[in-house]
């Protein structure tokens, strides 16, 4: 079915059944797809972006995003992924099993793939969703410092949007099948081959990827931050991106914008999304078209 891009999305809930759904383990995991075209769509597979929300967020909150990738004649897809939106809700492991994430973007392009043939496909993503991105890529979340985290010997950064997360899940869960599961899903590669490129905004628990994982980064990425980011600062979680992935590059947004910049309704720099955005337009334009 094809979208005008001057229209609504389609969207579709998918259901993966290798996972199970976080409220109801006997049911299959839910992502929800929201679905763009552009205006003229070409006769071969046409290129296409895959989004990813931050934390808490929404696929159909970025907009900012969409916009300028239809208007460069990209096709356009993002998701909610499952516990971590709030659309649907929260369950601690949405926020904490962060790689779930990548899988969920795994899973929407099989689904996608056997519509029809995908073409170019690129992955950006804002803030826990630049991870989800990087993770398409090789990126590998550190186990042992995952462990540190889940055990409190290394505090769990703050949370707003589910503040007692960390012991909403041990509640949930029995402590060793937690760490257990969490070791063996943190280590694991969940890269995509089909991801050709990667754009990475304000991007999230950089601190927690391992260096080693990121040096096999090998498709183009590029990275924004904002300068006065306090909820992913640039020492803690950009830098280790742009420093450890050979092909990565980027640049601030501004020293003035902050983090929520890129969802708040009055943001310190107004101007900020629409830059990005473009940015993000032209690079998969250069790379995938």
């Amino acid at each position: 079915m094809m979208i005008s891009s001057q229209e609504q999305p389609l969207i579709q809930v998918l259901y993966d059944g290798s996972r199970s759904d976080l409220r109801d383990p006997a049911r299959p995991r839910p992502v929800r797809v929201y679905r763009w075209e552009p205006d003229r769509t070409p006769s071969e597979p046409g290129p296409l972006v895959v989004l990813s929300h931050g934390t808490g967020g929404s696929g159909g909150a970025l907009e900012w995003l969409v916009r300028p990738l239809l208007e460069a004649g990209l096709r356009v897809a993002a998701l909610d992924h499952h516990g971590n939106n709030y659309v649907d809700g929260y369950e601690p492991e949405g926020f904490l099993n962060v790689w779930e994430r990548p899988r969920d973007v795994t899973f929407v392009l099989d689904a996608l793939a056997r519509e029809r043939p995908l073409g170019p496909v690129g992955v950006a993503g804002f803030s826990l969703g630049g991870y989800t991105a990087a993770a398409l890529a090789g990126a590998r979340v550190d186990p042992r410092l995952l462990t540190a985290v889940l055990t409190g010997a290394v505090p769990l950064p703050e949370v707003p949007e589910f503040p007692d997360v960390l012991q909403a899940l041990r509640t949930k869960h029995p402590h060793q099948d937690l760490l257990q599961g969490a070791l063996e899903a943190a280590a694991a590669d969940h890269s995509d081959a089909r991801v050709r490129a990667v754009f990475q905004v304000a991007p999230g628990i950089g601190a927690l990827v391992t260096p080693e994982s990121l040096a096999t980064v090998r498709v183009p990425v590029e990275i924004r931050w904002g300068g006065a980011d306090q909820v992913t600062p640039y020492e803690a979680d950009t830098r280790p991106y742009l420093e450890h992935i050979p092909t990565a590059s980027g640049r601030s947004a501004g020293p003035d914008v902050r983090h929520d910049d890129f969802f708040a309704p009055e943001p310190a720099d107004p101007g900020a999304r629409a830059r990005v955005g473009a940015e993000a337009a032209d690079f998969f334009r250069r790379h995938l078209v």
